[in-house]
């Protein structure tokens, strides 16, 4: 007996997958550690990605890992803390809010609305260039950002012709989240 043809998963459908995936584990964290995340000012923010971002850098030019997490969960951390970022932007203040995991759940999916609405946009005028790029380029990409944020901040947050903070927050979100779907598609390293 044949079996049946399944057909490829949509851009859409891979991106949900991988942030399924990123969301449960910023849910359990949640539940294991309430918000104690909304401490986190901007800058905080931006060094826990660009250590994830450094990490996976590293690992790359080395081609050695030392540490059990891979390079898959380290993509993972930056979706996180990208969209930490974002919530801490939206809700424009750093003092620790006692959340709930259903208001969580919220505030998360409404920055990965915007960023899957975004990247929606611009594979549209890109023709989804990004499953031609290199692992490596994506982390460096992400590293560029985190380098431009910290200018705009040392800005007082003020750019005369750029992007501000949230954009750059939500271009590392999708760098990050096409390093997970070509790492599932076996196109890049996971470990």
């Amino acid at each position: 007996m044949e079996k049946p043809l399944t057909m490829p998963l949509t851009t859409n459908q891979q991106y949900d997958h991988a942030v399924a995936s990123c969301r449960q584990v910023f849910l359990d964290k949640t539940r294991d550690y309430g918000t104690s995340w909304r401490v986190l000012r901007i800058i905080s923010v931006v060094d826990q990605v660009f250590i994830k971002a450094q990490r996976i850098r590293t690992i790359q030019e080395k081609k050695v890992q030392k540490i059990g997490d891979s390079i898959a969960s380290e993509f993972m951390g930056i979706v996180n803390y990208c969209v930490i970022g974002l919530i801490q932007m939206e809700l424009d203040s750093t003092s620790v809010e006692d959340l709930s995991v259903t208001e969580v759940e919220i505030l998360y999916n409404k920055q990965i609305d915007r960023a899957r609405n975004l990247m929606l946009d611009k594979n549209h005028d890109y023709g989804e260039a990004w499953r031609d790029m290199s692992q490596e380029s994506y982390v460096d990409l992400i590293l560029v950002k985190l380098l431009r944020i910290r200018q705009i901040l040392a800005n007082d947050g003020k750019t005369r012709i750029s992007e501000g903070i949230d954009a750059n927050f939500t271009d590392m979100l999708n760098y990050a989240i096409f390093g997970l779907i070509l790492i599932d598609e076996g196109k890049h390293r996971s470990a």
